[in-house]
């Protein structure tokens, strides 16, 4: 059993030795799981940046926001920002002798005109003695970390891959004129698929940089930046000596969760590779006009129903072929997303390929129940509770 670490008196002060309280984010549920791997709490470790895009990125983002696609000096300065907010961090952790840091965030914060980027996590310590340098980062929580290493998976390293993008005035001008009439807008597609296979082959990229063969738990977020979007793909770069070599040189890629790829692994399935499409719809200027006019009266607006009907089979089409070529048995975990854009609508397919393997398993027959327990909110800003009420009312 591990208890806090004591601080001794000074000598011949008579005082009595003070225990240093441990200050971690983790949870009761993570604390549990964790030392069922041989880990307990450290401190929680901090580290940030504030940058300023300044004239000469406004100019050079202005500049490449006329033609679309990749915005590269908001990529740049978003991504140099990321990178030194999660160094500092880890030299935290260093310094405090953790062996691991489970949790890590990566924030972008608006400061007085300039952004900050803030990247916090929890120390974790290894239960035999002695100081050790930090082997692994992991986006994940304690819960899920005991499901991947579980599974057979070696956390290395928290990673990311972003593309700031905009779908510019060129791209903007083909696609109203071509918003006039009904269908797929493939100026606006194209540049939406690019970005985010663009932002997963560098989640990638940085994976095998730290030897790993597979990146898990891969989360997306798409948020507005100086006039553009960020799509940010993050997750835990890892390495799993049961996987074919060729992953090595590609490594495999998930947005299940650890506690899915766990049910998995016990089935002796691993994922291969995170699977997307998106396709950009147009209901066109008389459809438009049609759908109006038929709203005001009760019953089903065909032309509507027919258009979503075939993106969203567009969609799902595209990550169906992505996965044959690659080889998969199936694609599990299929979720779509729409988003309206104006006058246009974008339809969003994503899920995670997935193939038997020999020799892919579990190490425990079963998951303890702390494993599979979400650990409730318990402070709700007025915000959040705005939130919570408009997505009740969508449902």
């Amino acid at each position: 059993m591990n208890t806090p670490p004591i601080i001794p008196a000074s000598a011949g002060s008579g005082a009595p030795p003070v225990i240093r309280s441990v200050m971690t984010g983790l949870s009761g549920n993570e604390l549990y799981c964790l030392r069922l791997k041989g880990f307990h709490p450290g401190d929680l470790v901090i580290g940030n940046s504030v940058h300023s895009l300044g004239v000469l990125g406004g100019v050079g983002a202005a500049f490449q926001g006329v033609v679309g696609g990749e915005v590269t000096q908001v990529t740049n300065i978003i991504h140099e920002g990321r990178a030194a907010s999660y160094d500092r961090m880890m030299r935290e952790a260093q310094e405090r002798g953790g062996v691991g840091i489970s949790g890590v965030t990566s924030e972008l914060k608006h400061f007085r005109g300039n952004i900050e980027f803030l990247s916090v996590a929890s120390c974790l310590h290894s239960n035999e003695s002695g100081h050790e340098q930090v082997r692994f980062s992991s986006s994940h929580k304690g819960q899920d970390l005991y499901c991947m290493i579980d599974s057979g998976y070696e956390p290395l390293k928290f990673v990311f891959g972003n593309v700031a993008y905009s779908i510019g005035l060129g791209g903007g001008i083909i696609g109203k004129l071509k918003s006039m009439g009904r269908g797929e807008i493939k100026e606006f597609s194209d540049v939406f698929n690019s970005t985010r296979h663009l932002a997963l082959q560098r989640i990638v990229n940085e994976a095998k940089s730290a030897g790993a063969n597979a990146v898990l738990g891969i989360e997306t977020r798409i948020m507005p930046f100086q006039g553009t979007h960020e799509m940010l793909m993050l997750g835990t770069a890892a390495y799993h000596p049961g996987l074919p070599p060729e992953f090595k040189n590609a490594p495999i890629t998930s947005d299940l969760t650890c506690e899915e790829m766990w049910n998995l692994a016990s089935l002796g399935y691993a994922p291969m590779k995170l699977v997307l499409g998106t396709a950009v719809y147009s209901l066109g200027l008389v459809g438009g006009l049609t759908a109006m006019l038929k709203s005001m009266s009760r019953g089903e607006i065909s032309d509507l129903t027919s258009l979503i009907y075939e993106a969203r089979e567009h969609a799902l089409g595209m990550i169906k072929r992505e996965a044959e070529a690659l080889g998969a048995d199936n694609v599990v975990g299929i979720r779509t997303h729409i988003h309206e854009l104006g006058n246009l609508i974008e339809f969003m397919a994503v899920g995670t390929a997935i193939k038997k393997i020999p020799g892919i398993t579990t190490v425990s027959p079963t998951l303890p129940p702390q494993a599979i327990i979400r650990d409730r909110e318990t402070w709700i800003s007025e915000n959040d509770l705005f939130n919570m009420m408009a997505s009740s009312q969508s449902e």
